[in-house]
């Protein structure tokens, strides 16, 4: 019986947010008589982004952060938008995008095999439930953890707390989180007392006051790391 486990961020761990994103701006602002630039595009990222981490904080709730990422993004460009209808349109298109990063699937097919796995996302429950189900992913998952369910956001401990709790029967030293959000799956599993695994697909810059236990540029490395954190 498999005993030790590995808890999950999804997005730009194993699904690539960053192309969905593209693809659903792009289809929502058509939509609405804005033709979309590359420009447009990271624009709303760095916006919505910014938005994240303050809910991160504690700062702005979930349904802030969804109006609030469109209607600075409008301002901003100058543009007259409905942001409720935009934010509609976009969330629809968003959950019924999704694409795999290069090696999620086969390193699900291989950590399944070996591991209890679970998924910890502050994804929005719609939007998640739609990639999750159109993807296939749900099937590697002993159980899937979305914060908007779960009542609190990562990295609050809570979060954390009210996973472990529904999961039941799995100690905190048995497990570690991936994820590559520092400020959110890092900083997560420190407040939570879980060993912690930093994805940094990207190759962001290191932050001296979030320092995780390891680090992986890449996903094929994790089954490595894995065996150091939780052996055979």
């Amino acid at each position: 019986m498999k005993k030790k486990a590995i808890l999950f961020d999804l997005d730009d761990t194993l699904l690539d947010f960053h192309r969905s994103e593209d693809v659903a701006l792009r289809k929502t602002l058509s939509e609405n008589g804005v033709e979309p630039t590359n420009e447009m595009i990271k624009h709303y990222s760095k916006v919505n982004l910014s938005q994240w981490k303050l809910l991160e904080k504690g700062e702005l709730t979930r349904e802030q952060v969804l109006h609030r990422r469109f209607e600075i993004f409008f301002s901003d460009l100058g543009l007259t938008c409905d942001p409720a209808k935009v934010q509609s349109g976009y969330e629809n298109a968003l959950s019924h995008s999704w694409f795999y990063l290069d090696g999620a699937e086969e390193l699900l097919d291989e950590m399944s095999e070996k591991y209890r796995l679970f998924v910890v996302s502050n994804g929005t429950a719609k939007v998640q439930d739609g990639r999750i189900a159109l993807s296939g992913i749900g099937k590697y998952f002993e159980q899937i953890f979305i914060s908007q369910r779960v009542g609190y956001d990562k990295p609050n401990p809570k979060f954390f707390d009210k996973c472990f709790e529904l999961i039941g029967d799995l100690d905190r030293a048995d497990c570690f989180i991936v994820g590559d959000s520092l400020t959110s799956d890092i900083q997560g599993g420190k407040n939570a007392g879980i060993t912690t695994v930093w994805y940094n697909l990207r190759g962001y810059d290191r932050d001296p006051e979030i320092v995780p236990d390891y680090e992986i540029p890449s996903l094929d490395m994790l089954p490595i790391v894995a065996e150091m954190i939780l052996g055979e």
